[in-house]
Formats: C-alpha cells, sequence, structure tokens
C-alpha cells in the first residue's frame, strides 16, 4: 500500500512559531488510515491536520481500546533531521497493538509515514538548544456499538507538534514521592503496553503529590507493595558509588522504555557497569541513607534523563547528592543527546536522517 500526500496549500502552510507549547501546538499535516475486519488497512494518507469524527458509541470511548507511542525528530547541527531509534517505537506500538487485541501495523510502512510526515512538516522542527518535534503515532478503536469485546474498525493516526527543552534552567533535580497506597499496573495485566489507561490509572495519585509539592510519583508493584517499577512517563535506575547502574527489571507491568534499553547499552562503553534485578523499596532507601547510591535518575523520551534530588516515602523525604545533578547523570545525558542532535559519534546506528 502506498501513501497518498494531500498538501495543504503553499500559502496557507506555516512553521514552527517562535513560541509554542507542547502538546497544544501542532503542524500543518497528520497521517491517517483505517482498518475494517474484511479490507485490513486502507486509505493511507497525509493530508492536513483536522478533527476526527466519531459515533458516540464508537469503542475506544466506552472500551478504551487505544494505544500510542511517542518519539521526537531533532535539528541536528548541520541542519538536518534526526531520527532516533524509530523501528524500536514501531515494534513496541506493535506489540502495544498486541496485547490490546488490536491490529498490527505495517512496520516499513509506519516508518515511512512517520519520515514523509515529518519530512513535509520540516519546517516545524524548532532549532532551539534542546527542543525537537515531538511525534505521536496513535491507534483508536472505532466500531460504533455498546458490548464488550474487540472492535472491528480502528483509524491509526500519527500527529506531531513542537517540544521545547524540558529542563529550562538546565539539567534539574526533581522530587519524587513513592506510592505507598494506590499501584498502577499487575504483572498479567497492560503495564508493559503504551495504553491510555495506565496513564489514567496514575492520575489521582499524581494530581495528589503534586500538591504536596512532588514532581512524579514512582510505583511499587502491586502484588507486595514492595519492588519498585517506574516513575509516571519514566523509567527509573539508581547508580552505586559512581560505577554501577542499576534498573527494575522489566516483570510485564513495567513499560519497556526505549530510553531505558538505550542506556542499558550506551553505559557499559562509557564505563559504568549495568544490571537489571528486583529492587526491594526499603533497601534502596537504606541505601541512599548509608551513602552507597550516589544518583537516582528517571529517563523517557520526554527529558532523556530526568535527576531525581528527593525520594519520599511514608512520611519521611530521603535527599540524594545534595539534590544536586549527578555526575553520571550529566554524562549519560550529555552523550545521548549529542547522539540524537548529531553532535556525538553514533556508534550504535541508532540515528536515521531525514
Amino acid at each position: 500500500m502506498s501513501i497518498k500526500i494531500k498538501p495543504l496549500n503553499p500559502e496557507k502552510r506555516q512553521s514552527c512559531p517562535e513560541e509554542f507549547s507542547f502538546g497544544v501546538t501542532f503542524s500543518d499535516h497528520m497521517f491517517t488510515q483505517n482498518f475494517e475486519k474484511d479490507k485490513g488497512w486502507h486509505d493511507a494518507l497525509i493530508s492536513p491536520y483536522h478533527s476526527l469524527m466519531l459515533a458516540p458509541s464508537a469503542a475506544v470511548f466506552h472500551y478504551s481500546q487505544e494505544i500510542f507511542e511517542g518519539l521526537k525528530a531533532y535539528r541536528n547541527s548541520d541542519g538536518g533531521i534526526n531520527l532516533f531509534r524509530p523501528e524500536e517505537n514501531v515494534k513496541r506500538f506493535n506489540r502495544s497493538a498486541k496485547r490490546m487485541v488490536m491490529p498490527e501495523v505495517d512496520k516499513s510502512l509506519h516508518l515511512e509515514a512517520i519520515k514523509k510526515l515529518v519530512n513535509l512538516d520540516q519546517n516545524w522542527v524548532p532549532d532551539q538548544d534542546g527542543s525537537s518535534l515531538y511525534i505521536r503515532p496513535t491507534m483508536i478503536a472505532t466500531s460504533p456499538k455498546l458490548g464488550l469485546g474487540a472492535s472491528s474498525s480502528y483509524i491509526h493516526f500519527i500527529i506531531a507538534g513542537p517540544a521545547g527543552s524540558y529542563f529550562k534552567e538546565g539539567l534539574s533535580p526533581i522530587s519524587v514521592y513513592v506510592a505507598d497506597e494506590y499501584r498502577r499496573a499487575v504483572k498479567g495485566g497492560v503495564g508493559e503496553a503504551k495504553t491510555g489507561g495506565n496513564y489514567a490509572a496514575s492520575l489521582y495519585a499524581s494530581e495528589d503529590v503534586i500538591k504536596l509539592g512532588y514532581s512524579q510519583v514512582l510505583w511499587l508493584d502491586a502484588v507486595e507493595g514492595r519492588f519498585i517499577e517506574e516513575v509516571g512517563a519514566m523509567n527509573i535506575c539508581f547508580v552505586y558509588e559512581g560505577k554501577q547502574i542499576s534498573t527494575p527489571a522489566l516483570s510485564g507491568s513495567i513499560l519497556p522504555g526505549i530510553t531505558r534499553d538505550s542506556i542499558l547499552k550506551l553505559a557499559p562503553t562509557l564505563g559504568y557497569e549495568v544490571t537489571e534485578q528486583r529492587l526491594d523499596i526499603e533497601q534502596i532507601l537504606a541505601d541512599i541513607d548509608s551513602g552507597k547510591i550516589t544518583e537516582v535518575f528517571g529517563c523517557g523520551t520526554a527529558a532523556v534523563i530526568s535527576p531525581v534530588g528527593k525520594l519520599s516515602f511514608k512520611g519521611k523525604e530521603y535527599v540524594i547528592n545534595n539534590n544536586q545533578t549527578g555526575a553520571v547523570s550529566k554524562h549519560l545525558y550529555d552523550e545521548l543527546t549529542g547522539i540524537q542532535y548529531g553532535t556525538r559519534e553514533d556508534k550504535f546506528g541508532w540515528i536515521q536522517s531525514i
């Protein structure tokens, strides 16, 4: 199947504005294709950004059959555009689709759609330091029926919009509240899929901790409430004595982050030891108190690396590295963003240029 392109007239097209808000400002065009059980995927199209028309009875509204992805396009040092490991996002999109009983997309066409959309809207890729074009592939169930069961029709769409630097005043530590009452996902559930319900499940606790002055929630396992899983929209890592980076092993209830995987591959080439294992919250807090843990950081598409300066658990606060960004966090941030923006050598073949 080929992708048709119906662009805006040149005089109506815009460029990335000087000021924009992430998640509110969107580029000129979007990709769509439709699925029906008896036809498969069809009508792949890039056209002007527009609203979707759905029946009030569409399955996505009632049974949350939906998945999404998030990746970025970066303006490199030569003025070109880089994508960072986009094929991994495509693979994860299909893994999420399978778990949510949705049709998988053709990986090559999905990647081609991303590249053609970014190429068409390349004037929307900002060039300010730390900025990028955020790309959001999504699939929603559209069958107009009430009744629990997998939908028979779907829309797969991709939109994009500019994103500024995550850290307005440098690489700044965040404060994290460890959830001791609420749980996000359970092994055997949909925690490892990138589906909206996982994020909806986190909202109640997230809004609560913001009122207490914390930026994110660190989730524990749903069975024992003992083992560390992930932080909001990020995976989490603990640095021991500036040498070893330890992160929770994927358990089936943790999203397999692409930034997480990149760190696990990159860090050993920079002289760090990496481990994936079950991490007991009480042991982690004891290791912070004793000074064995010298840094904590989250990792994900939005921030790449997000240092954690404070953890709060059951009314007690634990300060890490004097609430300062550590050397390991800064080193990994510089190396990863350097690869993304083309200022560091890409030894892994992670970059695809447009």
